[in-house]
């Protein structure tokens, strides 16, 4: 993990390998924002002009590389886009910050250490500048090197920027102090998150990543309890059963318990973690296989969430449940047809085994729901409906309770995680039903995703709040990076899991 400094050093002082400064579009052109002040006067008042000579526009995220001036310690300036500048008395937002924070950090890949001197106003801002930059500095190398070690000098992958000195940030000030351990903690564990999304399937198999989470919680003062293939046979859990028993590698459904002696809430969050979505019997086409390692992005959340909650140590009880299986087309597996009884004692008539993750969600939302907590929040890849309602970078949000649909999507709004509040039409619920069992996993195919989360709903306990994160459109990136946003797994919902049980641990839900 990419190490996070606060220095009370000066932009024209501090030795380092590379100086970040931002610059936005004002009315009349270019402008040097506030925290380069030194670095200007190091180019004699005369950046925004170098830099617009140079094509630099301001742009949001945008990156310019120029030669350090005699005077400055650093070799390199790299100037970033904030996009346009604040109207009068007001900051700049906390995204954009964020945003050109990693694209920075990102531009830095390979450096030992760079400064930012960015806009940092109050707190928030060093939260959000913290948090973009340890989030840009983020690369999946595991898998990579092996040139290196065959003795080849010029092979291994860049290593992301391994120091990162925010300048301007007060050390001693608790507040700014606490905001970047806020920070150092939060993309920590969104960058675990993204790491298990990128590792490859065969080698986290539901019970590899059991094992993970195992080893985690114990770390970390979280109780946790797994059950394996002949516990869930034995327990009934025929919805999880019946998408992993196709596959070699066995299901598991794993529990997490962060306790807090002071808590007065307890939140549970229930995750998505299918290892590998072949689509089953129902098998996908030809180019829609080659991303299925991701279909655990919904678990990989949640599991960062809930180690978050606890090194936060945030005054709150929280529970995860991630519910792993590999879906899998065998002599074994389920069939189209095939009716299985769940956890809850519902029967489902299996009508698409591609439509597996509601499946073993509605496995581990009706355990969960046993516990009566006062929210339950799932994440999952559900449902390419949802993409194409919402294209790529921004997942859907379905709930039983309208405050509480509203609540989480200003929070995701808040940490930067776009999001859009969706129905869920009591219409559509007629269409799954079964001649057969009491339901089918599948109904009409257009709003695909509100009838995926209608079924959910299904298997909430009576009388609990309850909301459904699809984030099958960012979970998972394939276009180039942007922002703090990494090709490959993004780390989606951890942010805003982790900011909905701060505000329950305060009581600050609106």
């Amino acid at each position: 993990m990419t190490a996070l400094t606060l220095s009370t050093a000066g932009a024209a002082t501090l030795r380092a390998d590379a100086l970040v400064v931002g610059v936005a579009k004002g009315p009349k052109g270019l402008v040097v924002a506030a925290g380069a002040e030194a670095v200007d006067k190091a180019y004699d008042g005369k950046l925004a002009a170098v830099l617009d000579a140079l094509g630099a526009s301001g742009g949001e995220g945008e990156t310019t590389k120029l030669p350090a001036p005699a005077g400055l310690k650093v070799p390199v300036v790299l100037a970033v886009g904030l996009g346009p500048v604040p109207e009068q008395d007001e900051s700049y937002d906390e995204e954009a910050l964020r945003r050109a924070a990693g694209s920075a950090a990102r531009a830095l890949h390979g450096a030992k250490k760079a400064a930012f001197a960015l806009p940092l106003d109050d707190a928030s801002a060093v939260t959000a500048v913290a948090e973009g930059a340890l989030l840009g500095a983020y690369a999946f190398t595991a898998y990579q090197g092996g040139e290196k070690k065959a003795g080849n000098k010029n092979g291994g992958p860049k290593l992301p920027l391994a120091e990162i000195a925010l300048l301007g940030a007060k050390p001693r000030d608790k507040e700014h102090k606490a905001a970047a351990e806020r920070a150092t903690v939060v993309a920590t564990e969104v960058n675990i998150a993204r790491d298990l999304i990128n590792t490859p399937p065969n080698d986290l198999t539901p019970e590899a990543f059991a094992a993970v989470a195992s080893a985690t919680a114990k770390e970390n003062g979280i109780k946790v309890q797994v059950l394996d293939e002949k516990a869930l046979v034995k327990g009934g859990y025929g919805g999880i059963m019946g998408v992993g028993k196709g596959s070699e590698n066995p299901p598991r459904l794993v529990k997490l318990s962060y306790t807090h002696a002071k808590a007065e809430k307890t939140l549970a969050f229930v995750g998505k973690g299918i290892t590998y979505d072949s689509g089953g019997i129902s098998l996908k086409p030809a180019g829609h296989n080659e991303t299925m390692k991701c279909d655990m992005s919904g678990a990989a959340a949640v599991f960062a969430a809930v180690v978050a909650a606890a090194k936060l140590g945030l005054q709150v009880n929280v529970t995860g449940w991630l519910a792993l299986a590999e879906n899998m087309p065998s002599g074994s597996a389920t069939k189209p047809g095939d009716v299985l009884r769940m956890y809850s004692g519902k029967t489902v008539e299996v009508l698409n085994t591609d439509a597996e993750g509601r499946l073993v969600l509605g496995d581990a939302l009706t355990r969960a729901s046993e516990e009566n907590p006062d929210a339950i929040v799932d994440v999952a890849t559900l449902t390419g409906a949802m993409v194409l309602a919402l294209g790529d970078r921004t997942f859907g949000i379905m709930a039983n309770d309208d405050a509480f649909r509203t609540t989480i999507h200003e929070i995701a709004e808040e940490v930067g995680e776009a999001s859009w509040p969706m129905p869920l039409p009591e219409d559509l619920r007629k269409s799954m039903d079964s001649p057969t069992a009491d339901i089918a996993n599948m109904g009409v195919r257009m709003g695909g995703g509100l009838v995926a989360g209608l079924f959910l709903q299904e298997f909430v306990g009576e009388g609990i709040t309850w909301a459904h994160l699809d984030i099958a459109g960012p979970a998972f990136h394939e276009g180039a990076p942007y922002g703090y946003t990494p090709k490959g797994g993004t780390g989606s919902a951890v942010r805003t899991l982790v900011r909905l049980a701060e505000r329950t641990a305060t009581g600050d839900l609106g």
